[in-house]
């Protein structure tokens, strides 16, 4: 089974995918944490991507791509991969639909994570982590029983970067202009399913894993 996740910053699709990767024994292919493992490592892929990367700037999609094609001719990815932030872009969506073509992998199933733009603010904004552990916790949701203190190590809590609602809402931005049409593309070929984020990890994961029973 071949499985893509689509969701705005927050939407839940690390969470999402590690959920269904364990149930349905699949692959979970987060590409941010294969391009980190190919430079930590050295790979020829990794040592082509570093200098992009200490400028700042993408990874050129010809190397994402060549990275994502090792994954899925691996061992591990023989019950099927689901992608973690991957395709971002219309472009790679065309590329990764050529790749899996080509090994006879089409693509099964497009769940896209929906949420409104202003939960999104309110679920990330209130994200505190631990310097000391990394424990997280929600001011909302999960506060901790003293404020600004872990309650696991006595750490202090901070408010990372990316989680600044000026940042939140850029990151919003950039996903509606980027891969938003990825929406619309998936749609057109008939195999994207959607849900709603907002009703909790648990209740979201049900309602994909019963969707997708029938396919195992």
């Amino acid at each position: 089974m071949i499985v893509v996740l689509l969701g705005a910053p927050g939407s839940g699709k690390g969470t999402q995918a590690k959920i269904l990767a364990a149930k349905l024994g699949l692959l979970h292919l987060s590409t941010g944490d294969v391009l980190r493992r190919n430079v930590a490592e050295n790979t020829e892929l990794g040592a082509l991507a570093v200098p992009f990367m200490n400028a700042g700037k993408y990874v050129p999609d010809d190397l994402i791509n060549s990275m994502v094609e090792a994954e899925i001719d691996a061992p591990a990815a023989a019950k099927g991969v689901i992608f973690d932030g991957y395709p971002r872009t219309l472009n790679q969506a065309q590329a990764l639909d050529a790749l899996l073509e080509s090994k006879n992998r089409p693509i099964d199933y497009v769940i896209n994570l929906e949420i409104d733009p202003e939960a999104l603010v309110v679920r990330l904004g209130g994200r505190r982590v631990c310097r000391n552990c990394g424990q997280i916790y929600h001011l909302v949701s999960q506060a901790p029983a003293k404020p600004g203190v872990c309650d696991t190590c006595s750490g202090e809590l901070y408010q990372r970067d990316d989680d600044q609602e000026e940042t939140i809402r850029t990151r919003q931005k950039v996903y509606t202009d980027q891969t938003a049409p990825l929406l619309k593309y998936y749609a057109d070929r008939g195999h994207m399913l959607t849900f709603d984020a907002a009703e909790g990890i648990d209740t979201t994961a049900a309602g994909i894993l019963a969707a997708l029973e029938g396919a195992v």
